[in-house]
């Protein structure tokens, strides 16, 4: 048990070491009379309670009540109200929490080099074998959907224990696999099931930390989810050169087995049977209206899309871009693609810094004008191809370096507003971010897929944001920047 006691106060809690005396009195401490049941100490209770610090106790899954707090989520209640233990993650934590997350980049991304191959091994079109990655974005969306309310009514290891399994069994059948349509449709069943551990991992993180809290952990969790992917691509590559592409799911079956042994080992219950909620699909669509009807937590819930929207831009649009437009040949692509990708992973950290001492909702009404002020200027030069190729680098590092400010303070602040169905919540927020995600990234081929094409579509994405914000909550009004 934690308690939060101002200086110079001092509580006496159950299980204190010193007990109050059996035989008191008022003016002066007696001696406690000893009894062949309870022996008590001889020594009096001194008059001043002794403050007791007690350690968490292991495995505990109890979750704090949350109040409105400064830092724009939630804090938690006075020491007198809290029964809930002071719960620190470790750097293993972090990285199973963030290997959930990272599960459906991971088996999109070391998958991208296997694209032709599979297009010329089951004789079908280059959009066909696109299609296998567009599918299991789909059905990453209808995962989290479902499999939120599930794990507020299940608990949370259950729906991520079988998630992850039918994962490794999905990859053993695209595999298998004898045409581009089975593999299409297995591709959204991957999806589907892999939804579970990233739905999961951020209820998890709701139930046991909120505001600045959960804003931190879930920057340190970009760390995994920004590297992981980084290494996909070129371990893929190399799978798919000794063995061919059907390996590369052989590859995602092994590490799916991999996180089901750690996650069946390691990963604790943190939603006990008390707080889970009864009842089917009626009691999964109440969940979502509620959290349709609160205009405040659609408004967060849409940031991270639209984040997402600005790098996924760039992930689409910059081979062409950077390869066709300025003749970049694939092995200077690969390495200016990890130096940006090691500019995500820098403004992750940045963030999970700037939360112990600064509010989560002041980080986002300051990262998304920096946003928009950023890729405006990459559309400048883009257009007036001022300063070459070194600008746009320059700009696209900087924009970049922004993207992972405002999506961890906005998840955590929207999880905040509804902690008690947090699976829920946690689906919505993921479902939202693929769609948005989805919708916008592909604008830039239909707008011409040149460098113009490409800063358009994320100063569109930064504007967006930034209006949302603006209009859709009280950060920009006077005392909002509390109030988010």
């Amino acid at each position: 048990m934690t308690t939060h006691l101002s200086p110079g106060r001092h509580a006496t809690l159950p299980g204190s070491p010193h007990p109050t005396p059996a035989v008191p009195t008022p003016a002066v401490p007696t001696p406690a009379v000893p009894t062949p049941a309870v022996p008590t100490p001889s020594v009096p209770t001194p008059a001043t309670p002794a403050t007791v610090h007690a350690a968490p106790a292991p495995g505990s899954t109890a979750a704090p009540a949350e109040t409105p707090g400064t830092d724009g989520g939630a804090v938690h209640p006075a020491a007198a109200e809290s029964t809930a233990p002071t719960y620190r993650p470790n750097a293993k934590y972090v990285l199973l929490l963030g290997m959930m997350c990272a599960l459906p980049a991971i088996s999109n991304d070391i998958y991208l080099p296997s694209l032709p191959d599979v297009a010329r091994d089951l004789n079908t079109s280059a959009t066909a074998a696109q299609l296998t990655m567009t599918a299991m974005m789909v059905g990453g969306a209808l995962g989290q959907l479902v499999i939120g309310p599930l794990s507020d009514r299940f608990g949370r290891r259950k729906p991520v224990l079988i998630g992850v399994a039918l994962h490794v069994v999905t990859s053993v059948l695209c595999a298998l696999a004898p045409a581009i349509l089975p593999l299409i449709g297995i591709r959204v069943a991957q999806g589907f099931f892999n939804a579970a551990a990233t739905v999961v991992a951020m209820a998890v993180i709701r139930d046991r930390f909120v505001g600045a809290d959960a804003s931190r952990l879930i920057s340190r969790l970009m760390l995994v989810i920004g590297v992981a992917p980084l290494f996909a691509p070129s371990v893929g590559g190399l799978i798919a050169g000794e063995v061919g592409w059907r390996g590369v799911f052989g590859a995602l079956g092994l590490f799916g087995v991999a996180l089901w042994l750690v996650v069946w080992r390691r990963l604790p219950e943190t939603l006990p049977p008390e707080r889970r909620r009864d009842g089917g699909m009626r009691t999964a669509m109440s969940g979502y209206a509620r959290l349709f009807r609160d205009r405040h937590f659609l408004a967060l819930a849409l940031m991270p899309g639209l984040g997402n929207a600005v790098l996924m831009s760039y992930v689409v649009a910059s081979p062409f871009v950077l390869q066709e437009g300025y003749g970049l040949s694939s092995h200077q692509f690969s390495l200016l693609f990890a130096v940006n990708g090691l500019g995500l992973v820098g403004g992750a950290q940045v963030n999970a810094a700037l939360v112990r001492r600064v509010a989560p909702i002041r980080i986002i009404r300051v990262a998304l004008p920096l946003s928009v002020a950023f890729t405006t200027g990459l559309l400048a030069i883009a257009i007036t191809g001022w300063g070459g190729l070194a600008a746009i680098l320059v700009a696209l590092w900087l924009v970049l370096a922004l993207v992972n400010l405002a999506p961890p303070n906005a998840s955590a602040l929207a999880l905040s507003r509804h902690g008690e169905i947090a699976g829920t919540a946690a689906a919505l927020i993921g479902a939202i971010g693929i769609g948005v995600s989805a919708a916008i990234s592909p604008l830039s081929s239909l707008f011409g897929g040149d460098s113009v094409a490409m800063a358009g579509v994320m100063v569109a994405a930064a504007v967006a944001a930034l209006l949302v914000l603006a209009i859709a909550t009280p950060a920009y009004r006077r005392g909002g920047a509390w109030a988010a």
